[in-house]
């Protein structure tokens, strides 16, 4: 996924130098609060021009990715320590905040989309055609320029046009799925689109039907399938290695992504199982068959797979491959490789999974990696954002279960931002919920003197 920022109508050069000449000046401020206070100026400037009405949410939104836009500048900044903020440093941040991978190309890129009909304006408009259904603008472009449906972007991802269709390894903001989009990709096969063509989204190696079987947003519009039933048909290949990106092969990057539909799919259809893609489908026989009778991994499966595949029988509730994988000794405590057990257990909500975990010796307040979030914070967004009862009445025991194994919650990561008060508001407002946490539920208690002014 990019994090790609859209850029403002009618954009020039000019107005993107100013603007990095005051993310320089913010940088050189005193003023601890000035980068992210120039962040939010500039989504907040985003938003104007989009027309979109600044409502309390919107203003929620706005102070989020600000916050998130000055966390990236503060991570590269200490990737890259350096004495002083130069003008090159602040413009290559805000080439890389809209996908390019240099000052210099985004520059380019910027002056091209002036120019009517260059390459670069006439990709731009068939890829915004693609995401909004407009069939018959797209069939004008490509009947104008037929090496079109061949072009590739010049944002780093590099993708063709067919890889829109998937709203997957693109920029955020394109990231939507009309429902016409079986159609509109049938367009661009007929105008000769390479259905294997990889994108360099997500380490490279990324195909369309990679892309779009670990996609929910084809799959929240109801269209994956037939999607995916195209893109075969056209001669799509289910065997290359990378296919859903981070070298996951199609099927294994569809339980990484949250989608077994999908995943169930490809397999009805001739997809290769391995031993990933077994473990999340709960297929012992299969996990099995990948060890020797000295129980050593048998090639192609690795040792990172293995990981990974004990990860995702934690995700997805398969007890008896769990208890397969535990009884050979695998590390339950944390995962450096790949990801950790526990909170993915957790975020499924798989009780009994959790239980076995914790039996073997899991720590029950270790952070996610990626997003340095403890299990029971992990279950309280779970339970909070949850519009599903069952699902509701699930994390009430993965709550309870995590308490009595000694769970604890950081009072200060409830005043870190606005999700995480809303998620701590919810719970308050839950007297179940409290009662749950037990002693732990003075972490979410209503201190206003200590939270940061939301106004």
């Amino acid at each position: 996924m990019s994090d790609a920022l859209p850029l403002l109508p009618h954009p020039d050069v000019d107005q993107y130098q100013k603007l990095a000449k005051d993310l320089k000046h913010a940088c050189e401020s005193s003023d601890e609060h000035a980068v992210q206070e120039w962040a939010r100026r500039w989504v907040s400037a985003l938003a104007t021009v989009r027309d979109q009405e600044i409502t309390v949410k919107v203003e929620r939104d706005i102070n989020r990715q600000a916050a998130h836009i000055e966390r990236r500048w503060r991570e590269w900044r200490d990737k890259e320590p350096k004495s002083e903020c130069r003008l090159t440093d602040t413009q290559f941040f805000i080439a890389r905040e809209h996908g390019f991978t240099s000052w210099p190309n985004f520059a380019a890129h910027i002056e091209a989309l002036a120019r009517a009909h260059s390459p670069v304006s006439d990709f731009e408009a068939a890829a915004d055609a693609i995401v909004n259904g407009d069939a018959t603008m797209l069939a004008t472009l490509l009947r104008q320029r037929p090496d079109l449906a061949h072009q590739r972007s010049t944002r780093d991802h590099r993708s063709t046009l067919l890889h829109y269709v998937s709203a997957n390894g693109i920029e955020d903001f394109r990231q939507k799925t009309p429902k016409n989009i079986v159609e509109i990709t049938r367009m661009l096969l007929d105008a000769g689109a390479d259905v294997n063509a990889e994108s360099d989204a997500y380490s490279g190696g990324s195909t369309t039907l990679g892309l779009t079987a670990t996609s929910i947003h084809p799959e929240r519009a109801g269209v994956q399938i037939p999607l995916l039933e195209l893109l075969l048909d056209r001669g799509s290949r289910m065997d290359q290695p990378s296919a859903a990106g981070n070298w996951h092969s199609v099927v294994a990057g569809c339980f990484a992504n949250g989608q077994p539909g999908a995943a169930r799919y490809l397999i009805g259809r001739g997809a290769p199982l391995d031993l990933e893609s077994a473990a999340a489908l709960g297929d012992l026989a299969f996990v099995q068959s990948c060890f020797d009778e000295q129980g050593g991994l048998k090639p192609p499966a690795t040792e990172r797979q293995m990981k990974s595949a004990f990860v995702y029988a934690c995700g997805y509730g398969r007890e008896p491959v769990v208890r397969y994988f535990l009884q050979r000794g695998i590390d339950v405590r944390t995962d450096p490789d790949v990801r950790s057990s526990l909170p993915w257990a957790v975020y499924g909500g798989r009780v009994e999974v959790i239980r076995l975990l914790l039996e073997a010796g899991a720590d029950v307040n270790l952070r996610h990696a990626q997003d340095q979030v403890a299990p029971l914070e992990a279950a309280l967004g779970a339970w909070a954002w949850s519009d599903d009862d069952a699902d509701r009445e699930t994390y009430y025991e993965v709550v309870r279960v995590l308490v009595a194994h000694g769970a604890t919650l950081d009072t200060n990561r409830f005043k870190q931002d606005d999700r995480r008060q809303e998620i701590a508001e919810k719970v308050r407002a839950d007297s179940r919920m409290l009662a749950t946490l037990g002693n732990q539920s003075d972490a979410v208690a209503d201190k206003r003197e200590n939270l940061p002014d939301r106004s």
